[in-house]
């Protein structure tokens, strides 16, 4: 009798392989992480889901106050608040991906341990409840905006609008591309993971948040234009403001960039999973 098994556990052969298939049938396994994600970070907090609209509050009033009031930068014509709030809610859910996902195999290295599932599957939920989060915050954005549409402060519509899902997907690809690699560099340099809050906050001040790109001149624009997040978080503020810099030469190097980091990402994080639970 030919002998029919429920599940086949095979040697992984090709390093670059995504294994979508395995993935799909583990997909209860992936929306139960991103309700665990999702509902236990605040489960036990006495404002609960509010802390989600807190956080971006909180960093645009420091914003308005220190580097609007303070410093004087300008914000190209546009309202404070909504200048730094559309960079902000962007910006947030990159930084979700990438921390979230930086430290996958260190903080569920008991249970990659102990069960077999598609190791890819943990850092997938990250990026899934991280997208949650910004549709959350994204809504605040969007009911700030309509407010200062209705005060009829002139903020133009631009039809860029419909690439609002492509840009999400690219700072999606380079949260979790940058988060597998370090994931698996942490495994054996410990070091690393101390330094991804300070990158990540160094990082931020690269990007055109607090500042429009029409300020910075020379060679200080060109740097900034080598950091792909820049020209993704242009393209969303020129998309609701009018202001900004739609670069389909900056998306197209940003895509290039997204790609490459996501494909280095899979290679080195399926090298590492192997091996991982022997040197972690």
């Amino acid at each position: 009798m030919k002998e029919e098994w429920d599940l086949i556990i095979k040697p992984q052969q090709k390093l670059l392989s995504l294994n979508l298939k395995e993935i799909w049938q583990y997909r209860d396994l992936l929306t139960m992480f991103v309700k665990r994600d999702v509902v236990t970070v605040y489960k036990q907090t006495i404002l609960g889901p509010i802390w989600f609209f807190v956080q971006p509050i909180m960093t645009t009033l420091v914003y308005v106050v220190v580097f609007g009031n303070i410093a004087g930068i300008a914000t190209d014509g546009i309202p404070k608040p909504l200048f730094y709030l559309s960079g902000i809610v962007i910006w947030n859910y990159f930084s979700e991906c990438f921390l979230q996902t930086s430290d996958t195999f260190a903080q569920n290295q008991d249970m990659f341990g102990k069960v077999y599932f598609p190791r890819l599957i943990m850092p997938l939920s990250k990026v899934v409840s991280g997208l949650i989060k910004f549709f959350i915050q994204f809504t605040l954005f969007l009911i700030v905006y309509f407010y200062f549409v209705i005060k009829g402060v002139p903020v133009v519509i631009s039809w860029s609008m419909l690439l609002i899902p492509y840009l999400i997907i690219l700072m999606a690809s380079l949260g979790l591309g940058f988060g597998l690699i370090f994931t698996s560099m942490t495994t054996k340099y410990r070091d690393l993971k101390f330094l991804v809050q300070f990158g990540v906050q160094l990082l931020m001040y690269a990007t055109p948040i607090i500042y429009p790109m029409s300020l910075i001149e020379g060679q200080l624009k060109l740097a900034i234009a080598l950091n792909p997040l820049a020209h993704v978080i242009e393209a969303f503020k020129y998309s609701f403001l009018g202001e900004g810099e739609l670069s389909i030469i900056g998306l197209t190097y940003s895509t290039i960039f997204a790609t490459v980091v996501l494909l280095i990402g899979i290679l080195i994080f399926n090298k590492t999973e192997k091996s991982f639970v022997d040197t972690i």
